[in-house]
């Protein structure tokens, strides 16, 4: 079996335009006692684990095998175990190698764009947090094997297909440290129950205060746990569930407008519209129309 593999990526104007773009891919497999790295990068990727390196481009190192030592200029030196997923930053110093005792497994991905770029300034990812600790999926690797072998065939629009690959490796890791994030499962259970609580009360809703009240829960604390992990207030919660039965109603049934708008508990059509309009952009009827 291979060792390693690296390969770097022919970029074309059109591939910039998509947002995200691929620059190199591989992986190497370092055995106990082995030389790191395997690999020989050319000037703008060389890296000496001892003086560390910084790169114009984002990477995503995954950990399958082994354990080794991570350290940046925003992270101190920190343990890395199997499973880990280290996102590395352009313009920001770091440094990573395997334990001599263990070596390690590691596939990367190098990609730059606006779409990563308005990510990280938003806070999705951050310097100062690096480390994603994500378990071992042979999902993800099996991602990382795509990347390399549609790289590999560099068919017509190969790179739209390996950015949006990565794009799912992101989301998935953010998906990930998200749900770790809530550990306790009695937070996550009440949550839930809210939430069906607002589907099925969609047509004659409750109050957040009165969901809360029937969860035996305290509003400030259900209304500030809900947002943190929803990203949304009960209140907008509720408002999405109706906007959403009022498609189905638009789409799926003979309802008239009024008739929506009185099952949904609007005062009258116009407010219906209103509503909708301010949530779409268009009217009640507008949509219908263009949904037939």
């Amino acid at each position: 079996m291979k060792t390693d593999l690296l390969r770097y990526l022919t970029i074309g104007t059109s591939d910039e335009d998509w947002g995200i773009v691929v620059s190199t891919v591989g992986y190497q497999f370092i055995p106990p006692q082995g030389q790191y790295p395997l690999s020989k990068h050319p000037d703008s990727h060389n890296f000496k684990p001892q003086n560390g390196r910084i790169l114009k481009e984002y990477q995503l190192v995954y950990i399958t095998k082994g354990s080794g030592y991570f350290s940046s200029q925003s992270c101190k030196m920190q343990k890395v175990e199997a499973g880990t997923m280290i996102l590395l930053f352009p313009d920001e110093w770091h440094s990573y190698y395997p334990d001599t005792n263990t070596g390690w497994d590691e596939y990367w991905v190098g990609f730059r764009g606006p779409h990563i770029d308005r990510r990280v300034e938003r806070s999705f990812f951050t310097k100062e947090e690096p480390l994603h600790h994500i378990g071992l999926s042979a999902t993800i690797v099996g991602l990382y094997n795509d990347i390399i072998k549609f790289s590999a065939e560099e068919k017509s629009g190969y790179q739209q297909m390996i950015s949006s690959i990565v794009l799912h490796i992101l989301g998935t890791v953010y998906y990930k440290k998200r749900n770790q994030s809530f550990t306790n499962t009695y937070v996550v259970d009440k949550i839930n129950e809210a939430r069906i609580l607002m589907k099925e009360y969609v047509e004659n809703p409750l109050s957040p205060e009165e969901i809360a009240a029937k969860l035996g829960l305290g509003y400030s604390w259900f209304r500030r746990m809900f947002k943190e992990y929803t990203g949304v207030s009960p209140a907008q919660y509720q408002h999405q569930q109706r906007l959403l039965k009022a498609k189905e109603l638009l789409t799926g049934s003979a309802m008239n407008i009024s008739e929506i708008a009185y099952c949904l508990r609007f005062e009258n059509a116009g407010q219906f519209s209103t509503f909708f309009k301010k949530k779409e952009g268009i009217t009640p009827s507008e949509f219908r129309e263009r949904a037939h």
